[in-house]
């Protein structure tokens, strides 16, 4: 399969991405041109219609029901889209988990700091996420269990976590993903979560201001009140 992506890539003048992070840890320079920023990749989408109706708490929903019925499906759906190039993340070409200019680094329950590749990384996640929503304590999914108090910051957390994933295959993987077709894919899967993390502040702006430029091309805000970082 990596044979056959390679020689799609070749057929078009590209040439696999290596890591643009330098050995020492330090942030890695600004890209000058996002390939996945142009117009006749951006308007590639699987549906076309408004992503805000599928997000909205219906009313006869509880809150907690529908953020746990969300976070599983987008951890899945997230999870499936990365194991469509997980052969080209590889620790000799994606030796740090980046997207755009920043470095995501892995701290364990203990809040031990790890820089480690992008695929370690992915697996740290995947695996946290698969273990938290499979946990009947924290997703229950039988009549009448209660959510815990610790419920929404897991799922904050979750979806920190996800976003991450999602930055990575646009900075790193965006090419295969072409070579592949299915950017339509991403792009979708992209903007529906992040309508998804806005309608409830699920992540924090400033942890996805780095992708604010495609964020406002797929999925505009409503009010720039609504999306304005800090910086």
């Amino acid at each position: 399969m990596a044979a056959f992506i390679e020689a799609i890539l070749q057929t078009f003048g590209i040439e696999p991405e290596k890591s643009k992070t330098k050995p020492n840890g330090k942030k890695p320079p600004a890209e000058e041109k996002k390939q996945y920023l142009e117009p006749e990749f951006t308007k590639v989408r699987v549906v076309d219609f408004d992503l805000k109706e599928l997000v909205v708490l219906p009313r006869e929903i509880d809150l907690n029901e529908w953020l746990a019925s969300n976070t599983t499906t987008f951890f899945n759906l997230i999870n499936l889209q990365y194991s469509t190039i997980s052969e080209f993340c590889t620790g000799e070409i994606c030796q740090a988990m980046t997207a755009c200019n920043t470095i995501y680094y892995w701290y364990d329950e203990k809040g031990k700091k790890t820089k480690c590749t992008a695929p370690q990384y992915v697996d740290f996640v995947m695996s946290l996420c698969q273990k938290l929503v499979t946990d009947e304590e924290i997703f229950p999914t039988k009549y009448g269990k209660e959510f815990p108090n610790s419920f929404e910051s897991l799922v904050k957390k979750i979806c920190r976590y996800l976003f991450h994933v999602l930055a990575h295959l646009y900075w790193a993987h965006f090419k295969e993903t072409v070579a592949l077709e299915l950017q339509g894919h991403l792009n979708t899967l992209y903007a529906h979560f992040i309508v998804f993390v806005r309608e409830f502040n699920l992540v924090d702006p400033k942890e996805t201001c780095i992708m604010d430029d495609l964020s406002e091309i797929l999925s505009p805000s409503p009010s720039s009140q609504n999306h304005v970082t800090e910086r």
